[in-house]
């Protein structure tokens, strides 16, 4: 069975939350952080940028988060910092809301004890890759038993560089509960240093490195080594976790895409032409210059003359509501008249 941590994040109920983007491992050539997060100092959640507390509480309840998932830069960099969300979050939502950290320090027992008193469920450990093999009798194997014995779950989390079977030692000695293999990916952030070292993307991916899968061969069979591809990630992850949002977030006519985006119709014209038309005031809504309605309803009005056109907007339901496509309505004889003019377009 997977982590709580892994399934709440499958249903796309984890929030990300980067708390800072200063580490102290310089030599990872594979990190995937992009220039907008690394060497900042800024607090995320998800997408949000986080100014106050009330912005973190926010973004949880807009996708109705089940738990939280704490990352960087190195969130041990900022203790005092990461205790303080996770304190935050613990009283906001209550013990079922599960949080867990990724880390690529060990930390100590002082951290560990502090973690655990802010409410932190579960640690992954990412160790240096040049540590990989010779991690037994070693400060990386002591953290996993003394975040244990401090009451936090103790994980690996590693990107599938190569198979390495002394993460299968700990599973089976039981100082890890489970070891999670990223798919090697390729980033804008990384794909500089990853082809200087020599690795490529696989032929019809588009982050994914020719032969990440190779890891599955040493230790794809173990019970408690979890394999997460790119395209789980992306459809998986990202995709529900959207799906909440828009749920949450969604007026009685917007409708909700496969894909997480809200669906809506927008025309240029004055309320009383609606009031005038008798159209339900649950079918649309009045904003400074425009009004919003069902998509449907604009394509109707449209084609019986009741407006003069309008546009069919695509758009995430994030905060910054990011618009994917616009699509102009106008009357048929408009568009045949028009030809390509009519058509989409993409913010």
């Amino acid at each position: 069975m997977h982590s709580r941590g892994c399934e709440q994040c499958a249903k796309g109920g984890k929030m990300v939350v980067f708390v800072y983007g200063y580490c102290d491992q310089r030599d990872c050539f594979y990190c995937p952080l992009g220039e907008n997060r690394k060497n900042v100092t800024d607090v995320y959640a998800n997408e949000r940028k986080v100014e106050c507390d009330q912005d973190l509480i926010e973004e949880a309840r807009r996708m109705d988060a089940l738990g939280s998932s704490i990352t960087g830069g190195e969130p041990q960099e900022v203790l005092d910092r990461t205790c303080r969300y996770i304190s935050l979050l613990k009283d906001e939502f209550g013990d079922d809301h599960h949080v867990h950290l990724y880390t690529g320090i060990t930390g100590g027992r002082e951290n560990m004890r502090r973690l655990a008193e802010a409410g932190l469920d579960e640690i992954r450990f990412h160790p240096p890759l040049e540590l990989w093999g010779d991690l037994h009798g070693t400060e990386w194997e002591d953290i996993l038993y003394i975040a244990r014995e401090e009451g936090i779950t103790p994980a690996f989390e590693i990107p599938g560089i190569r198979g390495e079977e002394e993460f299968l030692e700990f599973l089976d000695e039981g100082a890890a509960d489970f070891c999670n293999v990223n798919e090697f990916e390729m980033s804008d952030g990384n794909f500089r240093r990853m082809q200087e070292e020599g690795f490529e993307r696989r032929e019809g991916h588009m982050s994914a490195v020719e032969g990440s899968h190779e890891v599955l061969e040493t230790m794809g069979d173990h019970e408690k080594v979890y394999f997460c591809t790119s395209v789980f990630k992306d459809a998986a992850q990202h995709r529900n976790r959207l799906k909440r949002m828009a749920q949450n977030v969604r007026r009685p006519f917007d409708e909700v895409t496969d894909d997480g985006t809200l669906v809506y119709g927008k025309t240029w014209v004055e309320p009383a032409r609606f009031e005038e038309l008798g159209v339900p005031g649950e079918f649309y809504t009045e904003k400074t210059d425009h009004l919003e309605l069902a998509w449907w309803l604009l394509e109707e009005m449209v084609e019986d003359g009741d407006v003069p056109e309008g546009e069919i907007v695509e758009q995430y339901p994030t905060v910054e509501g990011t618009v994917v496509e616009r699509t102009p309505v106008v009357p048929a004889d408009d568009a045949a008249a028009g030809g390509s003019e009519s058509g989409t377009t993409a913010d």
